[in-house]
């Protein structure tokens, strides 16, 4: 459903870009993570028509984007991370401008807008003026809007940035449930447990290449199974171990405050790049069957 092919993007000196291939799959979600400045929001832009790339191809439900810009991005719903309500109108009011947008005429605008407000159980929010909504409920408004006009790929920029965990929870219930019935779904987050719960399948990206891909499991455990973390020099250090039991051996031979904890996805991409999400590049080693 999402086909890139050499992707490539350059603002001035700097390569945001460098040779993309993706695949998304029909019915598939799959998490693009990376720390800033690796090319996740650039990508997006593409994607959504915003930015033009130096090279490579789109397909967006095997429409062609460059080609056939309107017709491909028809297939695809977007959620920002920005919260982009219009404050001033009502919820109804906001997901009306945006059937006007499609082009969806008046019977399937009042059909559409009743629709998505019951699939995301805010029926009774309709009336409410938009900057009156908690952030939660935003989220799930901004996600009913990208529904609205039936796509088959929805884009999820960041989907959950700010919100407390419980309301986070919530909004994977959703995702999850979007998905069940038959969307597309790719997926930028900071979250490292939101992608292990939320995604078949994980790309990293990192300084504008892919530098690996494949599900959570596969990813982890290359690693091992759990993490033995203990400072050292003004770092923290992790070691990898296969079971919990060789991690607290080596825990109980060590001076000084450690932890023990499952090893995850952000292990997996610091191994690959030496870099966290956040772009830092704290030490770590494998140990035992840590490979």
């Amino acid at each position: 459903m999402i086909a890139i092919n050499g992707l490539r993007k350059r603002y001035g000196a700097s390569e945001a870009l460098r040779g993309v291939d993706l695949r998304v799959e029909a019915g598939e979600m799959v998490a693009y993570l990376g720390p800033n400045g690796a090319g996740k929001t650039t990508t997006i832009r593409i994607l959504t028509g915003q930015t033009r790339p130096d090279a490579g191809t789109v397909l967006l439900g095997g429409v062609d984007l460059a080609a056939r810009p309107v017709q491909a991005k028809s297939r695809c719903g977007v959620v920002s991370q920005h919260l982009n309500l219009d404050g001033d109108l009502s919820l109804r009011e906001n997901l009306d401008v945006h059937a006007r947008l499609f082009g969806m005429d008046a019977a399937a605008r009042r059909e559409g807008v009743a629709r998505v407000l019951d699939y995301v159980e805010m029926g009774d929010k309709a009336e409410a003026i938009a900057k009156t909504l908690s952030g939660g409920q935003k989220r799930r408004a901004m996600i009913a809007r990208a529904l609205l006009h039936g796509p088959s790929i929805l884009l999820l920029d960041e989907p959950t940035v700010g919100l407390d965990p419980a309301i986070r929870r919530r909004i994977w219930g959703l995702i999850k449930r979007i998905q069940g019935d038959g969307a597309t779904i790719l997926l930028t987050t900071h979250y490292i447990e939101e992608a292990e719960f939320l995604a078949d399948r994980v790309v990293f990206l990192d300084q504008g290449a892919v530098v690996a891909e494949g599900t959570p499991a596969e990813l982890t455990g290359r690693l091992g199974e759990w993490a033995l973390d203990c400072p050292s020099n003004g770092e923290i250090v992790s070691e990898y171990f296969p079971s919990r039991e060789a991690a607290a051996t080596a825990a109980a031979a060590l001076p000084g405050p450690v932890s023990v904890r499952r090893v995850n996805l952000e292990d997996a991409f610091l191994r690959m790049t030496g870099r966290n999400m956040a772009g830092k590049g704290p030490a770590a080693k494998g140990h035992g069957g840590g490979h």
